[in-house]
């Protein structure tokens, strides 16, 4: 491994998964980005699965350098076939899957007037459909019989998700799926559970074309208690918590990395007081993190 100022910087104990073997979909870019190269300094042998070949590639290529271990398969794990296949692979070739992390999502902004029934259909899929298909063939095929830990990534959607209301519905979804995994699977030795992060600065962000939602995201900080947005680092960080021996005991729980922001009526639209505050700056671990560019000019750090 690299020196510690060229290496993630993990709060977690050293070897917390040495010789496991961990698989995140979504993990070219954007958080499950973050969460590979957290769990590959950490010793696990790194699963990384996403559409883009190039993206997957290039994560790869940075744990590596990094001196971490990663691989990669090309999978849409809306695709049930592909999705079995993909699995049967890496028990074939690795043995035993340890845990899991569903982290590919995706939505586009609209009202619920103006989503087409497609539209819906895709993102609830992609969020929801795609994270059970993967979840049920890493039990069938390998957790059933040895055990693992899940961990499911959903979205603050308590109190509704106004603007994006197919992709809460589908993470809402998740959250319930994420309960009765945990009743079904936990005699099998299986722990699930769900991070739900709120504003949380990541790649993700340069997705969104939409002026409204730049608008919102560099004025985000003013929906939130500790009056910033979260980093990477601080989701990631809880996820390995949570896939890790040490939560052993913790099954079919949500945890919220939203600086308390899911507390306000509509995260979106409810603004808090512009009063003079104190706020705490964010954690960062991973050295590779870097500011989006719908950012770049809000000074938002």
């Amino acid at each position: 491994m690299k020196d510690s100022k060229s290496a993630y910087r993990s709060v977690l104990a050293p070897d917390l998964f040495k010789e496991r073997v961990v698989i995140i979909t979504g993990g070219g870019s954007g958080l499950g980005r973050c969460m590979a190269h957290e769990i590959a300094s950490l010793g696990g042998r790194v699963i990384i699965l996403g559409r883009t070949q190039e993206k997957l590639r290039t994560v790869v290529g940075e744990i590596v350098s990094d001196g971490g271990t990663c691989d990669h398969w090309v999978c849409d794990i809306r695709d049930e076939e592909r999705v079995t296949h993909v699995i049967g692979e890496i028990v074939l070739k690795y043995g035993q899957i340890h845990a899991l992390v569903n982290n590919a999502g995706g939505q586009f902004p609209a009202l619920l007037r103006d989503i087409s029934k497609n539209g819906f259909e895709a993102v609830t899929r992609n969020n929801l459909v795609g994270g059970f298909l993967m979840s049920r063939e890493v039990f069938r095929q390998s957790m059933q019989e040895h055990g693992g830990a899940i961990v499911n990534i959903t979205a603050d959607c308590g109190n509704g998700f106004p603007g994006v209301g197919h992709a809460g519905a589908a993470r809402a979804g998740t959250e319930n799926l994420t309960r009765t995994a945990a009743w079904e699977w936990g005699p099998f030795g299986v722990r699930t559970n769900a991070v739900s992060p709120g504003f949380v600065i990541s790649s993700g962000f340069d997705t969104y074309d939409d002026p409204d939602v730049a608008r919102t995201l560099n004025t985000a900080s003013g929906f939130i208690p500790l009056k910033r947005m979260g980093s990477e680092s601080e989701v990631s960080s809880v996820v390995c918590f949570l896939l890790s021996d040490a939560a052993g005991f913790i099954n079919g729980e949500t945890v919220h990395v939203d600086g308390g922001g899911r507390f306000g009526s509509s995260h979106m639209y409810q603004k808090l007081p512009d009063e003079p505050h104190y706020t705490p700056k964010p954690f960062h671990a991973f050295h590779r993190s870097s500011l989006p560019e719908v950012l770049s000019d809000s000074g938002t750090s």
